[in-house]
């Protein structure tokens, strides 16, 4: 794997690159990972079932307060496998036709899923209602898979197809492609190298100045593991990219293949391409209607973008953004993305929560301006 782009992308802390605006601060309360807003501007971010207290997994933030959403019932399940409320959300997405989609992961603290948790919600905003419940089968959410994060294209099949990351650290990587008319699912990429963390000892990831690892009270540190993780589907459908989440690589595969259930697994791999090195280790991919792809980046403090001649550019770089990890490209042409300091968490601090408040949900303008150097 190669390294090259560390020296030249690494940015000095006082140098800042775009204009980073603060939407919300959280201060108090869970960490949020992922954000959406609709086509009106309504904002909705989760919180993941982490280890913090976390009264509802969903919420929307409405007059500079988190709301359950859609209601406190939904967010009050009965058990880890409890189908009609959300047991830890990992991922929010409003689709084309703004419609907030739900991605349950089943799995609070990591922990195995029984079937029924692992699941996708329909939430019809118009009427604040949930209106589908799509839950997978064993051989598809298996009891180590951790459904990370959700990608949808309403032009194909009845009612559209949704692409799921499944970034488990302990059990098989993969993508899980669901058919949203009728409910079926399948598993693509089923353990694939390229849906898998990087074993490879001279890739070092650096987050802060230090390398992130697993790190035990006791001292003892370990690789993180976890694979497929980010996720964007190309302007014009042909394409899903998606990444590991410890890996600078991405890679892209050709969605005809991945959603034909009558093509065999190794057809659908030999049309992967490694579309290279993108500058960083990424929590979060995105795209636009116009074909840019936006990477985040957790190691510089920054977000990258490819544009549709393959060249690059940085859309904005700020000390402030520690763990970009959830983008969202709005109607009002910003990019909303959420800071949440993840690898601050105790896990990989020998124990210590080096978490501190605020975390952050910002937005950039899509068309960011010129370096500028803070004061």
């Amino acid at each position: 794997m190669t390294t090259e782009k560390r020296t030249e992308a690494a940015q000095p802390t006082d140098r800042v690159i775009g204009h980073l605006e603060t939407v919300h601060t959280f201060d108090s309360g869970p960490m949020p990972t992922g954000v959406s807003v609709s086509h009106t501007g309504r904002i909705f971010v989760n919180f993941p079932k982490w280890g913090d207290d976390v009264p509802a997994t969903v919420v929307e933030i409405s007059q500079r307060r988190t709301v359950p959403y859609p209601n406190q019932e939904w967010n009050s399940p009965s058990a880890d496998d409890d189908p009609s409320a959300f047991v830890s959300v990992q991922s929010i997405v409003v689709d084309p036709a703004d419609r907030l989609w739900v991605l349950d992961t089943g799995s609070p603290l990591f922990q195995k899923t029984k079937p029924g948790g692992p699941k996708l919600v329909c939430v019809d905003l118009s009427s604040d209602t949930v209106v589908q419940v799509i839950t997978f089968p064993p051989d598809v959410a298996l009891p180590t898979t951790y459904l990370n994060d959700v990608r949808f294209d309403l032009r194909r099949s009845v009612a559209g197809i949704a692409y799921i990351t499944d970034s488990s650290d302990s059990g098989p990587n993969g993508i899980i492609v669901v058919d949203l008319a009728s409910g079926q699912s399948w598993r693509r990429l089923h353990d694939h190298p390229t849906t898998k963390a990087p074993v490879h000892p001279d890739v070092r990831i650096i987050v802060e100045g230090a390398q992130w690892l697993e790190r035990s009270e006791d001292g003892t540190a370990s690789s993180v593991t976890m694979g497929s993780d980010g996720i964007a589907i190309a302007a014009d459908g042909s394409r899903l990219y998606y990444c590991p989440l410890t890996s600078r690589r991405w890679y892209s595969v050709d969605t005809d293949a991945l959603v034909d259930t009558s093509r065999s697994d190794d057809d659908v791999a030999a049309t992967v391409v490694d579309e290279g090195d993108k500058g960083g280790t990424s929590d979060g991919l995105e795209t636009d209607a116009s074909g840019r792809l936006y990477v985040t980046d957790v190691e510089h403090n920054a977000i990258h973008c490819r544009l549709p001649n393959g060249s690059w550019e940085t859309v904005v770089h700020d000390p402030r953004l520690l763990w970009p990890d959830t983008m969202s490209v709005a109607a009002d042409e910003h990019l909303y993305v959420t800071a949440n300091q993840l690898h601050r968490q105790a896990q990989y601090q020998g124990g210590k929560d080096l978490r501190q408040y605020p975390y952050s949900l910002f937005r950039v303008a899509i068309d960011a301006g010129p370096v500028q150097l803070r004061p």
